[in-house]
């Protein structure tokens, strides 16, 4: 099964400008092909590993990715999906935000070690020594603004209003397919559908400035969710390929908590597991869904592929303790991870009654219902049930000296912080 049957299989063709030639081309030849990223923020973010798996399905195939940070297109801002103008960030911050990018592609991407290795380019090395004169005359004659008012880019904010800066961006963007096509002889550009206007606008340059060229666009479909809510956000906000920003542990269970009626299609997505391994999880599912064997694995996957196989031990870990209450099991580590969200409380370190530190931290409104709460068993520290109205914290009660976990009733926990 060649890539684009495979890429067939898995749903992630959306359109494609000429699926013949484009097949006949990567089966005589290996294709250097790019993607994209603007560095809006300082680390990418589960929207984008969609395109970022596309490449590396590429090269494993034999090809040769490109992954092209926008150093320059990030100063400028793409319109495309976005209802209002963007925010500009100053050129220092997309520079920084580039250098973050580029540390992250290498996760998934071979820069070194085959022969169709891939290749980092920062298209700010050509944008930004652009002068206007000849961004006008040499690229900007070549786009009728009738052709790039049709585009489904720039229809959706014509109502709410779009800047020249932002009117520009498919230029530039077309600019970057024309250059990589020049310099790299990429002949392929991918993207989310999203930028399919931008992608049929760079090839129309490429046709206009180079007539024998052959080149070509794919898009991968919009992910989305079967029960309406937008993929890749939680009430914490954007799930971040950043550790530091989205913990391992929070990562493992936004995959994990992949409803069934997703979960089939995320794990042809987003996973290099085979055709006939997808197709048994599908059989497990349909059998005993109860089991969420499919969601299991999908997150075991995920995790290693973004982060480690270390990083997917520990979740596994966190989330059995969690649910089986075994706290005091945990590494002040993992309290970190696990109980990232919860309310915390900073407590001086020094020995204190139970009933008092329920008051101080607000986890009993008073102490005659703190008492209660003890008497009735509803208070649990670091996992264990506390019904000792005498009860005294001390480093004892502190994993790695540095955290209690105090929980009261079923679900509400306090971290204790020391």
């Amino acid at each position: 099964m060649d890539i684009l049957q495979d890429l067939e299989f898995r749903g992630l063709i959306n359109q494609q400008t000429d699926e013949k030639g484009l097949t006949e081309l990567l089966n005589k030849e290996s294709v250097r092909l790019y993607c994209g990223f603007d560095p809006t923020a300082d680390s990418l973010h589960i929207g984008h590993l969609l395109p970022i798996l596309i490449l590396r399905r590429f090269q494993q195939a034999g090809h040769q990715p490109i992954a092209l940070v926008g150093g320059g297109t990030g100063l400028i801002g793409d319109p495309s999906g976005k209802k209002a103008e963007r925010t500009l960030n100053e050129q220092e911050v997309v520079a920084s935000f580039s250098e973050r990018i580029k540390g992250q592609l290498s996760r998934f991407l071979d820069f070194e070690e085959v022969e169709n290795a891939a290749v980092i380019a920062n298209n700010y090395d050509w944008i930004g020594s652009l002068d206007v004169i000849t961004f006008l005359r040499d690229i900007g004659k070549s786009f009728g603004i009738n052709y790039m008012l049709a585009k489904d880019s720039v229809q959706s904010r014509i109502e709410s209003g779009i800047s020249f800066t932002e009117f520009s961006y498919m230029i530039l963007q077309s600019y970057d397919f024309l250059n990589l096509y020049q310099t790299h002889n990429c002949r392929l550009q991918i993207g989310g559908s999203d930028q399919w206007g931008n992608i049929t606008a760079g090839l129309e340059l490429i046709r206009k400035t180079e007539p024998e060229a052959k080149a070509f666009g794919l898009t991968v479909p919009l992910v989305t969710k079967a029960d309406g809510t937008k993929f890749g956000k939680t009430e914490g906000g954007a799930i971040w390929l950043d550790a530091e920003k989205t913990s391992p542990y929070e990562f493992y269970q936004f995959w994990i908590n992949t409803d069934d009626r997703d979960v089939m299609k995320y794990l042809k997505y987003f996973t290099f597991l085979t055709h006939d391994e997808i197709e048994a999880l599908d059989k497990k599912m349909q059998e005993a869904p109860e089991k969420r064997e499919a969601q299991k694995a999908l997150a075991a996957e995920m995790l290693k592929l973004v982060h480690s196989e270390e990083a997917l031990n520990q979740a596994i870990h966190i989330s059995d303790a969690l649910f089986n209450g075994n706290i005091a099991e945990l590494t002040a580590e993992e309290i970190k991870q696990g109980f990232k969200d919860v309310p915390s409380y900073t407590h001086s370190g020094e020995e204190v009654g139970l009933i008092d530190l329920l008051v101080e931290a607000k986890i009993s409104p008073s102490k005659r219902q703190a008492r209660e709460d003890i008497t009735n068993g509803a208070i649990y520290v670091n996992g264990e049930r506390v019904q000792d109205l005498q009860k005294v914290l001390s480093e004892a009660d502190r994993i790695e000296s540095q955290f209690t976990v105090v929980r009261r009733g079923k679900k509400k926990y306090t971290l204790i912080q020391y």
